[in-house]
């Protein structure tokens, strides 16, 4: 049985900082793709970031400079580091880990609020 768990999420004031961390339990190996998505009230899903096995990170335009996603494969751990924050980024962000190869093999954990207000 695969688990991802988000933790690190919360209320913040504008322009501050949270991080954002994912444990991935079970069959989960260092080479999946390891992503954060976020989804706003009446929003779809948008991706945020996702970090390859190999460490190669791809971002969303609005979070580029702002957000930084890292992983530690030794701990089956992402993290994404959330700076400069705005109202705007309030949602529910997921994690999601990603078999290289196969598409159809995708995991997703059950979220976390972030809300940015002051």
């Amino acid at each position: 049985q695969v688990q991802l768990v988000e933790s690190g999420g919360g209320l913040v004031q504008p322009g501050g900082s949270l991080r954002l961390s994912c444990v991935a339990s079970g069959r989960i190996f260092s080479s999946y793709t390891m992503g954060w998505y976020r989804q706003a009230p009446g929003k779809e899903r948008e991706l945020v970031a996702t970090i390859t096995g190999g460490g190669s990170t791809n971002y969303a335009d609005s979070m580029k400079g702002r957000f930084t996603i890292s992983r530690d494969n030794a701990k089956n751990t992402v993290y994404l580091q959330m700076n400069s924050l705005k109202p705007e980024d309030t949602a529910v962000y997921s994690c999601n880990a990603q078999h290289p190869s196969f598409t159809a093999i995708t995991y997703w954990g059950q979220g976390t609020q972030v809300t940015v207000s002051s």
